[in-house]
């Protein structure tokens, strides 16, 4: 999956602007035309037809990069075109093919058909290949006419046009764990805590404005990659707040902590509302989202008294009514995050990998040309 070919999105890289939206138009080469033409040498009589074949255009591949983290090169080049196939000549000469062009994109990037709607690609492995638009075929000659009753064709067809899709591309990072929650529950400081990935942290509101990816080493041999994206807020799912529009980062996840404010701010509040407003918008959002396994993760405990955090966890999880994992952490001193990460790491060592449906495609042996 490529764990730590991704650990570097927005790692405190603020000039580095997160785009994981973008449109494309992709144009594959026409194929060259076939040529008519006739041998014509002194002494040889009836020389007869020569005319050769036209090459072939080319085709436009994306390939699945790890070094590649955003979709920001798409902001400005939108139009993708392969070259053409160059037309047949006389003396049975056939035009060369045109060069393929090669698209590199993150890998976890969808291709969808602006038009249709229909899923054209999912690239979730580097080095995956995809074929976009596939060049048109080169014409034929008149070589290809002859025969015993019509010694002299003129007959030649013309290059096929290559395939033209306008395309939609939409970045879903890969991660095996997501923090989900409000605006200031922690998420960026968990994170923090538990892996080298260095997000903003401050005590306002929407601090984190793009996803965050850490690689979490539980030990030598052990890791796993967490996601991060901004904090929801109750109607998200209709465009409220920021967390809607990354929303998606999640997909691919095995496994969401919902990180839960404990501390005493609450008591003009009610966490308990917050957190099934939460998860109501993970349901409007996506059903598959809501419905992947979940678990409660308490967070800011060093801000309850320690005589009263075990009476105070009781009752949240009382009220909220939740059944599945508990855990009581503070993202700030560490508290608890060691055994949370080792049950996570437990937790993933008992799921299987889902296992791609078909192989990468070979990589076209041309080089990459530059697009128009």
């Amino acid at each position: 999956m490529g764990l730590f070919c991704l650990c570097g999105i927005n790692q405190g890289h603020t000039h580095m602007k997160f785009i994981d939206e973008a449109k494309i138009q992709v144009l594959a080469g026409k194929g060259g035309d076939g040529s008519a033409s006739f041998r014509r040498e002194k002494y040889i009589p009836k020389g007869g037809p020569d005319g050769g074949d036209g090459g072939r255009g080319g085709s436009v591949f994306a390939v699945a990069d790890c070094n590649i983290n955003t979709l920001v090169e798409f902001r400005f080049k939108r139009i993708f075109k392969a070259q053409n196939g160059e037309n047949g000549r006389g003396a049975q000469c056939y035009g060369k093919g045109g060069e393929d062009l090669i698209v590199r994109v993150p890998v976890g990037t969808v291709f969808t058909d602006i038009n249709s709607g229909e899923v054209v690609a999912d690239l979730t492995e580097n080095g995956q290949t995809v074929c976009l638009a596939k060049g048109g075929k080169g014409g034929l000659g008149n070589l290809h006419f002859k025969s015993s009753i019509n010694r002299a064709p003129r007959q030649h067809t013309l290059g096929e046009p290559g395939e033209e899709w306008e395309l939609a591309l939409e970045l879903k990072v890969l991660a095996d764990v997501g923090l989900l929650g409000m605006p200031n529950a922690g998420k960026s400081t968990f994170i923090r805590a538990v892996s080298a990935a260095r997000p903003k942290v401050a005590d306002y509101p929407f601090t984190t404005l793009a996803p965050n990816l850490g690689v979490v080493r539980v030990d030598s041999e052990r890791s796993f990659v967490i996601a991060d994206i901004p904090g929801l807020i109750e109607g998200a799912a209709e465009g409220a707040g920021l967390g809607h529009q990354f929303l998606r980062h999640l997909q691919r996840t095995r496994l969401l902590l919902h990180l839960v404010d404990i501390s005493p701010r609450w008591e003009a509040g009610d966490p308990v509302r917050e957190a099934r407003a939460i998860v109501e918008e993970l349901r409007k959002y996506d059903p598959q989202l809501y419905d992947k396994p979940r678990w409660l993760v308490l967070n800011k405990i060093d801000m309850v008294d320690e005589a009263e955090r075990e009476a105070v966890v009781a009752k949240f999880v009382a009220d909220y009514e939740w059944t599945g994992p508990v855990f009581a952490i503070s993202a700030l001193d560490g508290t608890g995050c060691t055994a949370l990460t080792y049950a996570v790491m437990d937790y993933l060592g008992t799921q299987v990998r889902p296992v791609e449906d078909a192989p990468a495609a070979d990589l076209p042996a041309t080089a990459s040309p530059s697009a128009d």
